[in-house]
């Protein structure tokens, strides 16, 4: 993936705990800004929008998202 884009939700500076996105024509990769060398999660482009649907109908906060994952 190429450019990363930090969450418009993470506020300014770089301590705010976010998220980054960055998409290619079939991807959109998601990591944690904070170790970005470790793993990110990988959905097809047209599955994004259900993705974060159901984020937010089971989590109120980006900060629920870990315990979302397991």
């Amino acid at each position: 993936m190429g450019n990363w884009r930090k969450s418009s939700y993470s506020g300014e500076g770089d301590g705010n705990e976010c998220v980054e996105i960055a998409n290619s024509p079939t991807h959109i990769a998601i990591r944690d800004s904070k170790a970005p060398a470790r793993a990110t999660l990988t959905i097809p482009t047209g599955a994004f929008t259900t993705f974060i649907d159901a984020l937010k109908s089971a989590h109120s906060t980006v900060t629920d998202f870990a315990r979302f994952r397991g």
